[in-house]
């Protein structure tokens, strides 16, 4: 099942946290699949190569997707990776990456402290992270006879619509994307309108 619409990060935001000396340089960024996150993460690491750890997490999608993962990067296991993620699944939002760069103050914090750390970096962050709305979209390809033309032209003027590129040979042919809580309509639309002659056809799974 595909999430309607969602916030997603509107540009990459930076925060820093001081704790015990510590450093903690908290960075979120738009990541709408798993090679963007992971890219994100690596390009932090080479701007950062003196740091001690740079821990993160990511849900790269609608924020219900399995395309999720996190790292303590040496830290104590479960004291950065999993706190991170879990904010960002507490927060609702997708498309989205963050990595926490930490540099060693001398001061250790004891594993609830850097649970405490990690969260509250991955909060602040996402509660000054300039955000938009994203509407979850299916791919829809049309071929149809021209007859039909001036009634899809008219359907379509009232759905949600993108990306629309038409072309025009022996049939009419319409690609285009469309908010997805709309498809199950649209095709009930075209089917009624066109008597079941014409098609819709989504390379996407609905």
């Amino acid at each position: 099942m595909t999430t309607a619409s969602y916030q997603v990060p509107a540009e990459v935001h930076q925060v820093e946290l001081e704790i015990k000396r510590s450093k903690f340089l908290t960075f979120a960024a738009p990541a709408v699949n798993r090679r963007e996150a992971e890219d994100y993460i690596r390009s932090l690491r080479e701007q950062h190569p003196q740091a001690n750890h740079v821990c993160w997490a990511y849900i790269a999608g609608a924020p219900n997707t399995t395309i999720r993962s996190m790292s303590d990067d040496g830290e104590p296991s479960g004291t950065a990776g999993m706190p991170m993620l879990k904010v960002l699944e507490y927060s609702g939002y997708g498309d989205l990456v963050v990595a926490v760069v930490r540099y060693f103050g001398g001061t250790k914090l004891g594993t609830g402290g850097l649970q405490r750390a990690y969260s509250d970096a991955v909060s602040l962050v996402l509660s000054e992270l300039p955000l938009k709305l994203k509407v979850a979209r299916t791919r829809v390809h049309l071929s149809y006879d021209y007859p039909y033309d001036g009634s899809i032209s008219r359907l379509l003027e009232r759905y949600d619509i993108e990306s629309m590129a038409p072309s025009y040979a022996q049939q009419v042919t319409l690609c285009f994307a469309i908010a997805s809580s709309e498809l199950s309509t649209f095709k009930t639309e075209v089917t009624n309108i066109t008597a079941g002659n014409v098609e819709v056809l989504t390379p996407d799974p609905d």
